[in-house]
C-alpha cells in the first residue's frame, strides 16, 4: 500500500498552507471564540474557493466525487492551522446529504456547503448529543436512532455550561469549540427516513470520526513544532533546553507518536474500514494530547497564558481527542474489527 502523497495532493496542501499561513488565523480563532464569527467566515469563504470542501460532495452537486484521503490531508492542515468552525461536520453533513441518494435534498444542501456560503453541523446516532457551533452554523441536521433526518430548530440556543449538574458530558474546554442541544423536536423539518438514513448515517459518522484524526494530527505538529522552536530560544544555566537529554527525549517521544499516527489515517482514508478509522482516531488523538502534555511541561508557567497563541493549539487537543469517538470507544471498535476478521479455529 502506497503512504505517501501523490503531487497533487501535496500541492493542494501545501495551497491550503499558504492561504492560512498569510490569514491571521489566532485573530480569527479569538473573535470565534468571543462571538465575533466574521473574520472565521470571511476565511472560510476564502478555504471553500480552494475546493477544500469538494471531496465530500459528487460532482453533480459541484463537489469532485468522494474522496476522504484528499479531504483528510486538507484538515491536516487546517488542524496545524488551528482553524475554527464545524469543519469536520459541514463535510460529515455533505457525506450524509450525498449518500442519501435523494436528489431533491442534495441539490437543495449541497452546492451551497461546497461553495462555502452555508455552513452545517450535526448529531449522528453513536455519537455526541451536541451540535459544534450550532449558533453559527446554516443548518443543524439531526439523525435519531430510529432513521429520521431533521433540520434542528432554535437557531441553538444556549451553550453548554460546563457547571450543569444534570449532565455528565462538559462544556468543551475550547472556547472556539461551542457546543449546543440541538432541538429537533416538532419543530425540526423532516428531510427523509429510513433505512437509508440509518446507512448514511453510518458512514457520514465515520467520514467525522477520519476527519478529526486529521484535525488531531495537525493541531499535534503544530504544538510540536512550536514547542521545538521554544526548546531553541528558552536557556537554563546558560544553554537551550533542547540541548538538554531529556528534552531531546520528550520531544523524540511526541514526534514518534505523530508519525505513527500518520500511516494510521493514510490508510483509514483509503479503506473507511470501520476498526481502520477507529485505529487512526486512536493514535492521532492520543498523539496529539501527548504533544500537548510536552508543549505545556517544556515551555513552563507561560504555556497557561491565554496571550500566548499556543494556548489556542492546547486547548484543541484535549476535546479533539474526545470528539467523534473517545478512545475508549475506539478501542472498542477496534477490537470488535479484529473479533470479526479473526478466522475461527475449529477442533
Amino acid at each position: 500500500m502506497r503512504f505517501l502523497l501523490t503531487d497533487e495532493q501535496s500541492d493542494f496542501a501545501r495551497t491550503l498552507r499558504g492561504l492560512l499561513g498569510s490569514s491571521d488565523v489566532p485573530a480569527a480563532v479569538r473573535a470565534w471564540g468571543a462571538g465575533d464569527h466574521a473574520p472565521g467566515r470571511a476565511l472560510w469563504g476564502r478555504l471553500a474557493r480552494t475546493g477544500l470542501f469538494a471531496p465530500a460532495a459528487p460532482e453533480a452537486y459541484d463537489g469532485v466525487g468522494l474522496l476522504p484521503l484528499e479531504l483528510s490531508v486538507a484538515v491536516v492542515e487546517l488542524g496545524r492551522a488551528g482553524m475554527p468552525g464545524p469543519v469536520v461536520e459541514t463535510a460529515a453533513a455533505c457525506v450524509l446529504l450525498a449518500r442519501l441518494g435523494d436528489e431533491a435534498l442534495a441539490k437543495r444542501f449541497l452546492p451551497g456547503l461546497v461553495a462555502g456560503e452555508t455552513l452545517a453541523t450535526l448529531t449522528l446516532p453513536g455519537g455526541s448529543p451536541y451540535a459544534l457551533d450550532a449558533d453559527v452554523a446554516t443548518y443543524c441536521f439531526t439523525v435519531s436512532e430510529g432513521g429520521e433526518l431533521r433540520l434542528a430548530g432554535g437557531g441553538g440556543g444556549e451553550p453548554v455550561r460546563s457547571t450543569d449538574p444534570t449532565r455528565r458530558v462538559l462544556r468543551s474546554t475550547d472556547p472556539a469549540r461551542r457546543l449546543f442541544h440541538p432541538s429537533p423536536g416538532s419543530g425540526g423539518e423532516l428531510l427523509a427516513s429510513g433505512p437509508a438514513v440509518a446507512a448514511a448515517a453510518r458512514e457520514a459518522g465515520r467520514w467525522a470520526r477520519l476527519l478529526t484524526a486529521a484535525q488531531c494530527l495537525g493541531v499535534g505538529e503544530a504544538l510540536l513544532s512550536r514547542t521545538v522552536e521554544y526548546a531553541k530560544q528558552r536557556t537554563q544555566f546558560g544553554t537551550p533546553i533542547g540541548g538538554f537529554q531529556a528534552v531531546k527525549h520528550r520531544l523524540a517521544d511526541t514526534l514518534l507518536g505523530l508519525e505513527f499516527a500518520r500511516p494510521l489515517l493514510w490508510a483509514a482514508a483509503l479503506s473507511l474500514d470501520p476498526g481502520d478509522v477507529a485505529a487512526a482516531k486512536l493514535a492521532a488523538g492520543e498523539a496529539s494530547y501527548a504533544a500537548a502534555m510536552t508543549a505545556l511541561q517544556l515551555h513552563g508557567a507561560v504555556g497557561y497564558t491565554e496571550e500566548l497563541d499556543l494556548s489556542l493549539w492546547l486547548r484543541k487537543a484535549r476535546p479533539l481527542r474526545d470528539a467523534w469517538g473517545t478512545p475508549a470507544a475506539c478501542r472498542a471498535a477496534v477490537l470488535q474489527a479484529v473479533k470479526t476478521a479473526r478466522p475461527r479455529v475449529t477442533t
